[in-house]
């Protein structure tokens, strides 16, 4: 049965279809990488708001670190479980399963919970990890679907 249908796919000529998945994954890959690689122009926003005590607008080495590094090793994280997940329950559903992380911890990145200075940041570092964990679940998700779109003649390599 799967040989059939590969075999089908194999055999298929290049359709809209092909080019709508190759567009919706590349697509995914900006996002994905616009949303971890962001927040250096957002820190020094932050420096203006939360540390212009002294009119230097520095922000403490500790949490450039944490706002930088967090989301990468929500990433990290991400790819391992959710990986595993779609082996388990299948990739359509952890991708969309991941796809919601995304959406409701960029909205949770847009909106702070509270007002000090500490509790903004926190909050901030906290819902960036999270969509790291939804980041790194795009990625084993998204990809071996594309792989299996390849025409006759056409390899899909890695």
């Amino acid at each position: 049965m799967a040989l059939k249908v590969l075999s089908a796919l194999d055999t298929a000529k290049t359709q809209w279809y092909h080019f709508k998945a190759i567009i919706i994954a590349g697509m995914g890959l900006f996002t994905d990488a616009y949303d971890l690689f962001c927040i250096p122009p957002i820190m020094r926003l932050l420096g203006r708001i939360y540390y212009n005590d002294d009119n230097n607008f520095e922000i403490p080495a500790i949490v450039v670190t944490a706002l930088v590094g967090f989301p990468l090793l929500g990433t990290v994280l991400g790819q391992l479980l959710f990986g595993r997940l779609g082996d388990l329950v299948g990739r359509r559903r952890v991708y969309g399963l991941s796809l919601m992380m995304m959406v409701l911890s960029s909205i949770g990145c847009g909106f702070s919970i509270c007002t000090s200075r500490t509790c903004v940041l926190v909050s901030l570092v906290f819902f960036r990890f999270l969509l790291g964990v939804g980041i790194g679940g795009d990625y084993p998700s998204r990809r071996p679907s594309c792989r299996s779109l390849p025409t006759r003649g056409h390899v899909a390599r890695s």
